[in-house]
């Protein structure tokens, strides 16, 4: 094999070794509520997030370009490959920190944070810093606000078409109506989690020289990026599952299902019309938040919401840090 297949077919491995740990990461994302409203249980929700994830891959070509050939220019010939290699490899490691601790951290962010961290320390890569703003910070800001204040309108106008009903009869509805809408949230997580899966790929395949257009997408890309997505999401990442579930909020029906209708919701527009990669953990977790505020403000645990807010904060420079650290340790090899 040549080294510039040997390379390409290294980003691709640790690709798919992101995309599964991403599954596991960001199960969460779709069954928390769920699960914890035990609408579902653990398995059948992760089953339906699974099989949601793996149909929604198949819609995500637009934010795919956008990952693949709009956030950094990467130096020539095999060099590049290292870089994508090491910004991976930060992503990776940060989503394992954060799954460890139970934190919902944004698997994108870390992902963008990688590349960026590595592509400073790479020699002729340039940092295309108008669209990291654009296309990453600004969402990042703006979906979780977006997220907060329709999770909040939502549920009150939840709150206010059932004012009449009686709870235990409600509370049985929701939970059949959670089914559709955690569908609904798993088809928008694989909308935006494995369209970046395959952007990295098609990045690695073009500057390989193994394809002449920097947008197309092989069928293969597809179904392998969609597989192991759908593969880490049904193994679970029963740490942040509790913590979406049961730390921030005690989540009803009621509240479940406006959360992930929401998420749902802001996830295809970005996805479908604006083809902006934001944080799906972000747009479930503020969601979450804003629900629960309809309440009571105290309704929310709001030392674990600034844990979490923390932790978004931090991602981004700390997954570059440590893609800068993996590039200086790599470079030799490409």
């Amino acid at each position: 094999m040549t080294p510039e297949l040997i390379a390409v077919l290294a980003v691709i491995v640790v690709a798919m070794a992101f995309d599964y740990t991403n599954g596991f990461h960001d199960a969460a994302n779709a069954i928390a509520t769920s699960v914890s409203t035990r609408a579902l249980t653990p398995r059948v929700a992760l089953a339906l997030a699974a099989v949601g994830n793996f149909v929604g891959a198949h819609f995500g070509a637009g934010v795919a370009k956008t990952v693949g050939d709009g956030l950094v220019t990467l130096p020539p010939g095999v060099a590049s490959l290292g870089v994508v290699f090491a910004g991976v490899l930060g992503a990776i490691a940060w989503n394992l920190i954060t799954w460890y601790f139970g934190l919902p951290s944004s698997s994108s962010h870390a992902l963008f944070g990688g590349l960026v961290g590595a592509t400073l320390f790479a020699a002729d890569g340039v940092v295309q810093w108008g669209n990291i703003v654009e296309k990453v910070l600004i969402p990042m800001v703006l979906s979780p606000v977006v997220g907060l204040v329709l999770g909040f309108l939502v549920m009150l106008g939840i709150l206010w078409l059932f004012r009449k009903g009686q709870p235990g009869k409600l509370n049985r509805g929701f939970r059949w109506a959670q089914t559709a809408s955690a569908a609904a949230m798993s088809v928008g997580h694989g909308m935006q989690d494995a369209a970046k899966t395959m952007g990295i790929i098609v990045l690695a395949l073009y500057t390989g020289g193994y394809q002449d257009n920097k947008t197309h997408i092989p069928q293969w890309v597809f179904w392998t990026s969609a597989a192991m997505l759908a593969a880490g999401t049904y193994a679970g990442g029963w740490r942040i599952i509790r913590t979406l579930g049961r730390k921030i909020i005690d989540l009803g029906p009621p509240e479940g299902f406006a959360a992930e209708t929401v998420a749902s919701a802001v996830l295809y527009f970005n996805a479908l019309v604006l083809k902006a990669p934001i944080s799906t953990t972000h747009t479930i977790t503020s969601a979450i938040m804003g629900v629960g505020a309809t309440k009571r403000l105290s309704a929310v645990r709001w030392n674990v919401a600034g844990n979490i807010v923390i932790a978004w904060i931090i991602t981004f420079p700390a997954s570059a840090a440590i893609a800068c650290l993996a590039y200086l340790l790599v470079r030799p090899l490409f």
